[in-house]
Protein backbone atom coordinates (compact mmCIF):
# COMPACT_ATOMS: atom_id res chain seq x y z
CA UNK A 1 0.00 0.00 0.00
CA UNK A 2 1.94 3.40 -0.95
CA UNK A 3 2.02 5.82 1.59
CA UNK A 4 0.24 8.96 1.74
CA UNK A 5 2.08 12.33 0.56
CA UNK A 6 4.59 10.35 -0.28
CA UNK A 7 4.74 11.57 -3.88
CA UNK A 8 6.02 14.89 -3.38
CA UNK A 9 9.00 14.03 -1.88
CA UNK A 10 9.41 11.17 -3.98
CA UNK A 11 8.72 13.45 -7.37
CA UNK A 12 11.65 15.98 -5.39
CA UNK A 13 13.76 13.12 -4.70
CA UNK A 14 13.88 12.51 -8.48
CA UNK A 15 14.61 15.61 -9.75
CA UNK A 16 17.32 16.28 -7.42
CA UNK A 17 18.43 12.43 -8.30
CA UNK A 18 18.60 13.87 -12.10
CA UNK A 19 20.48 17.12 -11.89
CA UNK A 20 22.76 15.28 -10.18
CA UNK A 21 22.87 12.28 -12.13
CA UNK A 22 23.06 14.51 -15.51
CA UNK A 23 26.26 15.94 -14.14
CA UNK A 24 27.92 12.58 -13.38
CA UNK A 25 26.85 10.81 -16.77
CA UNK A 26 25.70 13.15 -19.63
CA UNK A 27 21.49 13.79 -20.49
CA UNK A 28 22.60 11.34 -23.62
CA UNK A 29 24.23 8.75 -21.64
CA UNK A 30 21.55 8.53 -18.63
CA UNK A 31 18.82 6.31 -17.99
CA UNK A 32 15.70 6.50 -15.86
CA UNK A 33 16.70 3.71 -13.86
CA UNK A 34 19.85 5.20 -12.85
CA UNK A 35 17.91 8.58 -11.66
CA UNK A 36 15.39 6.13 -9.87
CA UNK A 37 18.34 4.01 -8.17
CA UNK A 38 20.00 7.44 -6.97
CA UNK A 39 16.91 8.61 -5.35
CA UNK A 40 16.20 5.35 -4.14
CA UNK A 41 12.44 4.71 -5.74
CA UNK A 42 12.16 1.79 -8.30
CA UNK A 43 11.73 2.39 -12.15
CA UNK A 44 8.53 1.53 -12.55
CA UNK A 45 7.89 4.32 -10.07
CA UNK A 46 10.06 7.11 -11.89
CA UNK A 47 8.15 5.95 -15.02
CA UNK A 48 5.17 6.14 -13.32
CA UNK A 49 5.88 9.67 -12.02
CA UNK A 50 7.11 11.07 -15.07
CA UNK A 51 6.67 8.96 -18.05
CA UNK A 52 10.07 9.25 -19.82
CA UNK A 53 13.40 10.83 -19.28
CA UNK A 54 12.73 13.72 -21.74
CA UNK A 55 9.58 14.38 -19.31
CA UNK A 56 11.64 14.04 -16.32
CA UNK A 57 14.30 16.59 -17.97
CA UNK A 58 10.97 18.99 -18.94
CA UNK A 59 9.92 18.33 -14.39
CA UNK A 60 13.52 19.22 -13.35
CA UNK A 61 13.69 22.33 -15.68
CA UNK A 62 9.98 23.41 -14.33
CA UNK A 63 11.46 22.78 -11.26
CA UNK A 64 14.78 25.18 -11.85
CA UNK A 65 13.16 28.05 -13.48
CA UNK A 66 10.66 27.97 -10.69
CA UNK A 67 13.90 28.03 -8.51
CA UNK A 68 15.10 30.99 -10.46
CA UNK A 69 12.03 32.81 -10.41
CA UNK A 70 11.75 32.52 -6.71
CA UNK A 71 15.72 33.70 -5.96
CA UNK A 72 15.37 36.77 -8.85
CA UNK A 73 11.93 37.86 -7.13
CA UNK A 74 13.42 37.99 -3.50
CA UNK A 75 16.40 39.92 -4.93
CA UNK A 76 14.05 42.40 -6.75
CA UNK A 77 11.96 43.26 -3.78
CA UNK A 78 15.07 44.42 -2.14
CA UNK A 79 15.78 47.21 -5.02
CA UNK A 80 14.86 50.41 -5.32
CA UNK A 81 16.10 51.65 -8.17
CA UNK A 82 15.75 50.71 -12.11
CA UNK A 83 19.27 49.92 -11.62
CA UNK A 84 19.48 48.03 -8.71
CA UNK A 85 16.57 45.84 -10.38
CA UNK A 86 18.64 45.02 -13.20
CA UNK A 87 21.82 44.26 -11.32
CA UNK A 88 18.93 41.69 -9.08
CA UNK A 89 18.28 40.21 -12.05
CA UNK A 90 21.98 40.01 -13.15
CA UNK A 91 22.65 38.13 -9.83
CA UNK A 92 20.09 35.91 -9.71
CA UNK A 93 21.11 34.15 -12.69
CA UNK A 94 24.38 33.33 -11.08
CA UNK A 95 22.62 32.80 -7.73
CA UNK A 96 24.44 30.04 -5.34
CA UNK A 97 21.33 27.49 -6.13
CA UNK A 98 21.43 28.19 -9.83
CA UNK A 99 25.12 28.29 -10.14
CA UNK A 100 26.56 24.93 -9.37
CA UNK A 101 28.15 22.44 -11.21
CA UNK A 102 25.55 20.12 -11.29
CA UNK A 103 22.72 22.16 -12.08
CA UNK A 104 24.86 23.85 -15.02
CA UNK A 105 24.70 20.58 -16.50
CA UNK A 106 20.97 19.93 -16.25
CA UNK A 107 20.61 23.45 -17.88
CA UNK A 108 22.90 22.93 -20.22
CA UNK A 109 21.36 19.10 -21.05
CA UNK A 110 18.05 21.27 -21.45
CA UNK A 111 19.15 24.07 -23.52
CA UNK A 112 20.41 20.44 -26.38
CA UNK A 113 16.85 19.08 -25.19
CA UNK A 114 15.23 22.41 -26.69
CA UNK A 115 16.48 22.00 -30.01
CA UNK A 116 14.20 19.11 -30.21
CA UNK A 117 11.90 18.35 -27.64
CA UNK A 118 8.57 20.93 -27.99
CA UNK A 119 8.13 20.99 -24.35
CA UNK A 120 11.68 21.70 -23.18
CA UNK A 121 12.06 24.47 -26.41
CA UNK A 122 8.22 26.13 -24.83
CA UNK A 123 10.34 26.14 -21.48
CA UNK A 124 13.31 27.97 -22.95
CA UNK A 125 11.00 30.31 -24.62
CA UNK A 126 9.38 31.17 -21.61
CA UNK A 127 12.67 31.80 -19.77
CA UNK A 128 13.99 33.88 -22.54
CA UNK A 129 11.46 35.88 -23.00
CA UNK A 130 10.97 36.56 -19.14
CA UNK A 131 14.75 37.18 -19.34
CA UNK A 132 14.39 39.62 -21.45
CA UNK A 133 11.38 41.47 -20.35
CA UNK A 134 12.84 41.84 -16.65
CA UNK A 135 15.88 43.30 -18.15
CA UNK A 136 13.98 45.79 -20.82
CA UNK A 137 11.52 47.06 -18.36
CA UNK A 138 14.18 48.67 -16.50
CA UNK A 139 16.71 49.50 -18.63
CA UNK A 140 13.96 51.94 -20.47
CA UNK A 141 13.82 54.28 -17.29
CA UNK A 142 18.28 54.58 -18.09
CA UNK A 143 18.43 54.72 -21.58
CA UNK A 144 16.04 55.07 -24.95
CA UNK A 145 14.08 52.17 -25.91
CA UNK A 146 15.36 51.01 -28.80
CA UNK A 147 19.15 50.82 -26.74
CA UNK A 148 17.38 49.53 -23.86
CA UNK A 149 15.52 46.13 -25.97
CA UNK A 150 19.22 45.53 -27.63
CA UNK A 151 21.10 46.05 -24.07
CA UNK A 152 18.41 43.55 -22.66
CA UNK A 153 19.06 40.89 -25.65
CA UNK A 154 22.98 41.66 -25.18
CA UNK A 155 22.71 40.88 -21.08
CA UNK A 156 20.69 38.11 -21.99
CA UNK A 157 23.37 36.46 -24.56
CA UNK A 158 26.07 37.17 -22.05
CA UNK A 159 23.96 35.16 -19.51
CA UNK A 160 23.03 32.32 -20.95
CA UNK A 161 26.94 32.28 -23.33
CA UNK A 162 28.65 32.47 -19.79
CA UNK A 163 26.50 29.29 -18.21
CA UNK A 164 27.40 27.47 -21.17
CA UNK A 165 31.42 28.82 -20.97
CA UNK A 166 31.23 27.24 -17.18
CA UNK A 167 29.19 23.97 -18.05
CA UNK A 168 32.71 23.25 -20.31
CA UNK A 169 35.20 24.33 -17.81
CA UNK A 170 37.17 22.64 -15.28
CA UNK A 171 37.15 23.85 -11.31
CA UNK A 172 34.52 25.55 -9.50
CA UNK A 173 32.05 28.26 -10.93
CA UNK A 174 32.75 31.82 -9.94
CA UNK A 175 29.57 33.83 -10.03
CA UNK A 176 31.30 37.21 -9.06
CA UNK A 177 33.43 37.19 -12.45
CA UNK A 178 30.29 36.22 -14.31
CA UNK A 179 28.19 38.92 -12.84
CA UNK A 180 31.12 41.49 -13.30
CA UNK A 181 31.45 40.52 -16.93
CA UNK A 182 27.49 41.28 -17.60
CA UNK A 183 27.30 44.76 -14.97
CA UNK A 184 30.06 45.60 -17.00
CA UNK A 185 28.51 45.39 -20.70
CA UNK A 186 25.00 46.90 -18.55
CA UNK A 187 26.59 49.86 -17.47
CA UNK A 188 28.81 50.27 -20.83
CA UNK A 189 25.34 50.44 -22.92
CA UNK A 190 24.13 52.78 -19.83
CA UNK A 191 26.75 55.31 -20.67
CA UNK A 192 26.34 55.22 -24.09
CA UNK A 193 22.43 56.14 -23.86
CA UNK A 194 23.21 58.83 -21.56
CA UNK A 195 25.52 60.73 -23.99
Amino acid sequence: MPKTGMEPIRRRALISAAIETIHDRGFCDVTVGQIARRAGVSTALAHHYFGSKDQLLAETMRHLLRELGRTIVARLRRAATPRQRISAVISGNFAPTQFRPATISAWLAFYVQAQTAPEARRLHRIYARRLKSNLVHDLKALMPDDLAAGTAEGAAALIDGLWIRYALADGTPDPGSAIRLVEDYVESKIARGRQ
